[in-house]
């Protein structure tokens, strides 16, 4: 059986780490280089690096910090924020980064998970999809860092991508984000009955009971978290501990 993988996200923005509730409310939270460095030596499985104000900003993927992380840190790195090319897929898989995470510029553009998979492998493009509960309850899409609503069905979306050469999903909720309410159990589970590639869930995280929900009961093959782990209110031998204990295939630290 495939081992439940769990992934700390660092947000940046101007180089830092921040961290936000529902996509605002911003707080900084460390050096994005030292922070990666601490989760590479206590047991991460992966770490994401989102660079949250590209998108809108027309801001460059932070290079530098990638460079700089992949040198000091042996776990899969998946960034994503500003990456609109095949080219920008080259130029950051080529500081070191191991996957690239494709929001906005893949519902713009979708021939672009296409490309990027014939490319560099399908193993190396996840699609991260922001989605937002609607008053019929279904889920929206949203791009541009959760600022502007799309006409896509976030269930229909997740399918094409993975149709268009996606290897993995990065699923948000934005109704859950930052508040540590829990995942979104359906949205997650929804998706990853839809599709046969990885579904990371990310949002709403707030306790260890929520990571074993949303890996069992919510079908995840990952689960994503920021403030639990950047402000130590769980550290990641003692989760990796309660899921194995309760059955959840983990890799032990």
């Amino acid at each position: 059986m495939l081992k439940k993988r769990l992934i700390p996200c660092l947000d940046l923005q101007d180089g830092r780490v921040v961290k936000c509730v529902k996509f605002v409310d911003m707080r900084d939270a460390g050096d994005p280089v030292e922070a990666a460095k601490l989760y590479n030596s206590i047991g991460a499985d992966e770490i994401v690096f989102l660079d949250i104000a590209a998108s809108y900003r027309g801001q460059e993927t932070m290079k530098e910090v990638i460079a700089r992380a992949s040198e000091q840190v042996f776990i899969p790195l998946t960034v994503g924020g500003g990456i609109r090319t095949v080219e920008d897929f080259r130029t950051i898989l080529s500081c070191g980064a191991d996957k690239i995470g494709v929001n906005s510029a893949a519902v713009k553009n979708p021939t672009l998970i296409t490309d990027a998979a014939m490319k560099f492998g399908r193993q190396c493009v996840v699609v991260a999809v922001d989605a937002k509960r609607n008053s019929a309850g279904r889920y929206d899409v949203y791009i541009n860092g959760g600022r502007v609503k799309t006409d896509l069905d976030a269930i229909d979306w997740i399918v094409q991508a993975e149709q268009l050469g996606a290897g993995e999903i990065l699923l948000t909720s934005i109704d859950r984000d930052g508040t540590q309410e829990g995942y979104e159990l359906s949205l997650t589970r929804q998706a990853a009955e839809a599709v046969n590639i990885p579904v990371i869930a990310s949002g709403g995280a707030g306790s260890k009971e929520h990571f074993y929900d949303v890996l069992t009961a919510g079908k995840a093959d990952a689960a994503l978290a920021a403030s639990l782990f950047h402000y130590g209110m769980i550290k990641m031998n003692e989760l990796k501990e309660y899921l194995n204990g309760r059955g959840v295939p983990v890799r032990m630290v």
